[in-house]
């Protein structure tokens, strides 16, 4: 099997995180500066077997999409156009970064280590791929 890899997306920084070669384990790959996320991508696939990628879907509370939506479009179209047979999906993202940033406070990390916005953007992503991972089964 191969592995599946999220994207949490965001205008200045992007959370990855990745399943095992199994998908039943997601886990924090890292985080990356958005304009270099395609390049990122380019490098990792080339090495990893990857079959399917997920997109966040951010949506507002009353289920509309967020400011952001209009950039994924666009880098999901960009996306397309370099790996035309990977498999793509969005998945909603809602709560993913508040979520992500309790898990932050259950894990005992410290109020310092707490204001790192890319390893929240790092969880939010992996927190994305396990909704999958349940979602899916």
């Amino acid at each position: 099997m191969a592995r599946i890899l999220a994207i949490d997306y965001g205008t200045k920084r992007t959370g990855i995180a990745i399943t095992d070669e199994m998908q039943f384990i997601a886990s924090g790959l890292t985080t990356v500066k958005t304009k270099e996320l395609l390049s990122f991508l380019k490098k990792y696939i080339s090495e990893e077997k990857v079959e399917l990628v997920i997109i966040g879907e951010p949506k507002q509370k009353d289920g509309a999409h967020s400011q952001v939506e209009a950039e994924i479009k666009k880098f999901i179209t960009l996306f397309k156009n370099t790996f035309p047979l990977m498999k793509l999906d969005r998945i909603d993202e809602r709560f993913t970064s508040k979520m992500a940033f309790q898990t932050m406070i259950d894990s005992g990390l410290k109020k310092k280590q707490r204001q790192n916005k890319a390893l929240i953007d790092e969880i939010s992503a992996t927190i994305l791929l396990q909704d999958y991972l349940k979602y899916k089964k």
